[in-house]
């Protein structure tokens, strides 16, 4: 679950990370009123979506020459006219594709004077299973090309759970991003305060691009990107009161209350499949043979009749898909569940597109005379390539 950037800065607010004063605005009237309580002379008005490169995105409706979704401020009378052309309006970035994102919510923040830029980000690494810090001296809006480009200016060091935070990953930071004396302990303190906000908040990324040296010489966190392990939300109850449902894809909602794994993506096949890495490969061969999938959705290993028709909806509620493939390996999912499953939800929602199932496992005789017998307009598959291929031709026709 992801949240906005003045929520973001909030939660490190509160665990002691110094941060810029704010005030979020859903009107034009709120981020004047915040803009008032702030001392300026200098304000920032900033979108708030949730997704990167605001400041050089473009707004749809506004003319090309147009500020992007981070605009500077020198008079209330400019917070005022940025508010008006920004709230309501679609700001689309490198992150939000050609689709853009309606920008409901402003967060008008007091201005600061930058003496250097740089990159601070935690994360889960997978693969040495601890928190990872990954840090930058090219903070800022490119920081993605400087990955591409320059991937040696990005240091990476991980954090030992069994010792938590220490001393020396604070020195690890200042000495990456090149700093000393009262800047390294400032680093060193910094280091400690974003590591116990991620832990205990159960944080899956933690991004500060960028995190700044201010004139006055003191660190501070100029923009905060939050998201959360959502296997952890239950313990959480004051972070899912942040959660922005105009965010998100109402798919992406509607399969969460079922608890289905459910993505939605830009092509035309609709999936529904039961196991993570078979829905990944159910998607690769659907690219191998020319089409691209309209979502990821995992099923799950143990889904009922019910949470089957509900994935079903959701596949169908998308406009893009012009097919479906159900590509079910019972083990502890039965293959009859399956079939009684997309029988109750084609009756209910009808089938307009074409339907290719491929059922193995437990049960998988019996679902497939449930299928058969269903008098539905099902096309049989015998194993994955065979199904892949017909749903393929099947839409192209």
């Amino acid at each position: 679950m992801n949240i906005h950037e003045y929520q973001g800065k909030a939660i490190l607010k509160a665990y002691g990370a110094n941060v810029s004063a704010g005030f979020p605005a859903l009107t034009v009237a709120e981020a004047v009123e915040g803009a008032k309580k702030l001392p300026g002379p200098l304000y920032v008005v900033k979108s708030q979506i949730h997704a990167g490169g605001r400041g050089k995105g473009k707004f749809k409706e506004l003319p090309a020459d147009a500020k992007g979704g981070v605009r500077l401020a020198f008079s209330i009378d400019e917070v005022e006219k940025h508010a008006k052309e920004m709230l309501g309006n679609t700001l689309v970035t490198i992150q939000t594709g050609p689709a853009g994102k309606q920008v409901n919510r402003l967060y008008i923040e007091d201005g600061s004077d930058i003496e250097k830029e740089f990159y601070l980000s935690m994360l889960v690494d997978r693969e040495t299973g601890r928190t990872a810090f990954v840090v930058s001296t090219e903070g800022g809006m490119d920081i993605e090309a400087v990955a591409h480009d320059t991937p040696e200016k990005i240091i990476t060091f991980s954090v030992d759970p069994a010792t938590g935070i220490m001393p020396h990953h604070g020195r690890a930071v200042a000495k990456a991003l090149g700093l000393t004396g009262a800047l390294a302990k400032q680093a060193e303190v910094l280091s400690a305060q974003l590591y116990k906000a991620f832990v205990e908040k159960d944080m899956a990324m933690l991004e500060i691009n960028p995190l700044i040296i201010t004139k006055d010489g003191n660190l501070k966190c100029l923009d905060a990107k939050v998201g959360f392990d959502s296997n952890a939300l239950y313990r959480h109850p004051d972070v899912v009161e942040l959660r922005d449902l105009t965010e998100e894809d109402h798919k992406e909602i509607e399969a969460s209350k079922y608890d289905l794994s459910y993505i939605a993506l830009d092509g035309t096949i609709g999936c529904m499949v039961n196991g993570a890495g078979l829905a990944m490969a159910t998607m690769d061969i659907i690219k191998l043979y020319g089409a691209e999938p309209a979502n990821f959705l995992d099923v799950g290993g143990g889904a009922t009749k019910e949470k089957v028709t509900a994935a079903f909806k959701i596949i169908t509620a998308d406009p893009a898909v012009k097919g479906i493939l159900v590509n079910i390996f019972g083990g502890i999912m039965k293959c009859d569940v399956i079939a009684e499953g997309v029988i109750a939800a084609v009756k209910e929602v009808g089938l307009q597109v074409p339907l290719v199932v491929r059922l193995e496992g437990t049960n998988v005789e019996l679902g497939k005379k449930i299928i058969s017998t269903s008098g539905l307009n099902v096309i049989p598959a015998d194993d994955l390539d065979d199904a892949a291929q017909k749903i393929v031709k099947a839409v192209n026709s």
